[in-house]
């Protein structure tokens, strides 16, 4: 405002130097003296008002600047106290967030020295026992070096070396049974050929029998059969190599052989005399004279159907009899004559696959059994006795090599060797085409399970999958890992001593840590 009261000082002052010049310059002219002061005063008052205008459009002008001046004052201090505002709110809130994170320290501060006391309390714990332990151990070894005259070292030493040597021999047994396994696989070639024989043959289930029982029409028939002081019975038990059983059992009497051939022809005899009802010695060697020609007959038809079946011709009729004396043998409840036929089929399918002689393959397979027919009293297994027979009667050296190589003795040396020996456990093998008698399975699982459960530390053993795995439960407290491996082989290697199993057993040791407990 000072500053605006000088410049219209100054206006107002450069004015009035023009008018007093003006003044001057008039007054020079004597004529125009009085207009002169007239003009002068004019001007002046004329100077004083515009003075006076100025100055107030200069205040006014100053006003608005003042006003608008503090206008921006106050804006910018208005904006500053909303700075500050949200500074305060901002620090304010992390001065909560900085208290909250002090609390969250301070909390974590004393749990972390509570569990530091509990470890601690731990640790004495811990401590006590294994200097307890340790002194029951340093007790225990200074007891069993008194015992055993052993020094530590030296037992340690010992005690190396015996489980270095079983795990050698566990190695070695791996590493053995790990390329058997390998040798014994097929190439994918091989798979193809079992897998396609398998599906394109299926034969049915039969049941195991070494009894026949024998209908009777009344109970009075029984004296009858037995005769006088005992004469027919002994007398049929003579003629048919067959023990007779009569029991109490109503109308029935029971035949046992283990020799189903002469088991057949008792049965037959038995019934025949039944119905007659002549019954003394002379007729009974008579009417078992009969059933063995029935029964020779009903073999040897037996035996030319499978030849017929299988395509075969130009077969000796000795050969053929003894083929069909098979229809009265089983094997693990399997039909022998069944089984030779299957086997001789699929030698058959799987020679065909590999481009060999398919007559030749299922000549051999459907006579690789032969020999089982053949009583005890020719030494030999029935592989070289079939083969001796065959190699008799005009069959030809590679069938009868591969009759005798049929279970892999001697070793086989041809295809037709192999064919034949894997058309024989396919047969062999298959599911529903044999069976074990419930009791010796059921104790053969028992005996494994047993076995199993004698192992320190082991709380429960289980037999799976028909005993191919045996599952081991053992305490968790008493066994580590480390031992857990080992007894897993410990358990396979005793296994592999003491029971017998068909293949592989697996044994899979289980060792687990259970926690739980109670949401209330």
């Amino acid at each position: 405002m000072d500053a605006l009261y000088f410049i219209l000082a100054l206006i107002t002052g450069v004015l009035a130097g023009l008018a007093i010049a003006r003044v001057i310059g008039i007054s020079r002219n004597a004529a125009t003296d009085q207009a002169a002061e007239a003009e002068a005063q004019r001007i002046i008052n004329a100077a004083n008002v515009e003075v006076e205008e100025i100055k107030r459009a200069a205040q006014v002008e100053g006003k608005e600047l003042a006003f608008k001046l503090k206008a921006d004052v106050e804006d910018e201090i208005r904006t500053r106290k909303i700075d500050l505002t949200k500074q305060e709110e901002t620090l304010a809130g992390r001065e909560r967030d900085l208290e909250r994170k002090r609390k969250d320290a301070q909390r974590r501060e004393n749990e972390l020295k509570k569990r530091e006391q509990s470890i601690s309390g731990r640790e004495k714990a811990a401590e006590s026992m294994v200097r307890k332990a340790e002194t029951t151990q340093d007790k225990a070894n200074a007891r069993l070096e008194e015992i055993a005259g052993l020094s530590q070292e030296e037992a340690r030493k010992i005690l190396e070396d015996e489980i270095r040597g079983e795990a050698r021999k566990a190695a070695a047994q791996e590493v053995q049974q790990i390329t058997e396994t390998a040798a014994e696989q097929a190439a994918e070639r091989s798979k193809q050929i079992v897998a396609t024989a398998i599906q394109r043959y299926a034969s049915e289930f039969v049941q195991e029998r070494t009894v026949s029982v024998i209908p009777l029409p009344s109970d009075d028939m029984k004296g009858r059969l037995i005769g006088r002081e005992g004469r027919n019975i002994r007398a049929l038990e003579a003629a048919t190599g067959i023990d007779m059983i009569i029991d109490d059992t109503s109308e029935v009497i029971t035949i046992s052989c283990f020799n189903p051939v002469r088991r057949e022809i008792a049965r037959l005899a038995i019934s025949k005399l039944v119905a007659d009802g002549r019954i003394h010695p002379t007729r009974i060697e008579e009417v078992v004279k009969k059933a063995e020609k029935e029964i020779d007959k009903l073999c040897k038809e037996a035996g030319e159907q499978a030849v017929f079946d299988l395509g075969l011709h130009r077969v000796h009729p000795e050969l053929v009899l003894q083929l069909g004396r098979l229809k009265y043998r089983s094997s693990y409840a399997q039909n022998l004559l069944q089984h030779s036929i299957e086997v001789g089929f699929l030698a058959g399918l799987m020679a065909a696959e590999v481009a060999t002689n398919i007559k030749m393959a299922r000549r051999a397979g459907l006579f690789h059994d032969i020999g089982k027919t053949i009583d005890h009293e020719i030494e030999g297994s029935h592989a070289s006795v079939g083969a001796q027979m065959c190699r008799k009667y005009g069959e030809s050296p590679r069938v009868c090599q591969a009759i005798n190589a049929h279970h892999g003795d001697p070793t086989p040396v041809s295809v037709l060797d192999h064919i034949v020996d894997a058309a024989n456990q396919l047969s062999g093998a298959r599911p529903g085409a044999r069976r074990e008698l419930l009791a010796s399975y059921v104790k053969r699982l028992e005996d494994m399970e047993k076995i199993c459960t004698a192992f320190k530390g082991v709380d429960k053993a289980f037999a799976l999958q028909a005993g191919r795995e045996v599952r081991v439960m053992v305490h968790n407290d008493k066994v580590d890992d480390a031992e857990a491996l080992m007894l897993s082989k410990e358990i396979a290697r005793t296994l592999e001593s003491q029971a017998s199993y068909p293949g592989h057993v697996r044994v899979v040791v289980v060792r687990e840590t259970r926690a739980s407990d109670y949401a209330r």
